[in-house]
């Protein structure tokens, strides 16, 4: 795999931007954005939809502890 040139990032990006404003938008149902999800992919190298993805799970996580709070698991409920 060669580097994506500056431009190449930048559609890259983008695509990815649009795929997670639409997942937003429709509270993470992916069948509401196939077609971006589609464009993401084409426009990005595999190594970086894989990050992407995995970068966005994690700040969403991130952002439901700073809401909701870390309740720890019950430390007795151990078998």
């Amino acid at each position: 795999m060669t580097a994506p040139n500056a431009n190449e990032r930048r559609v890259c990006w983008g695509a990815r931007d649009q795929l997670w404003r639409c997942l937003d938008e429709n509270k993470d149902d992916v069948s509401q954005c196939q077609k971006l999800q589609r464009e993401f992919e084409s426009s990005c190298p595999a190594q970086w939809v894989k990050y992407f993805s995995k970068r966005r799970d994690y700040l969403k996580y991130k952002e439901k502890i700073q809401t909701e709070g870390f309740e720890p698991l019950d430390s007795s409920a151990k078998s």
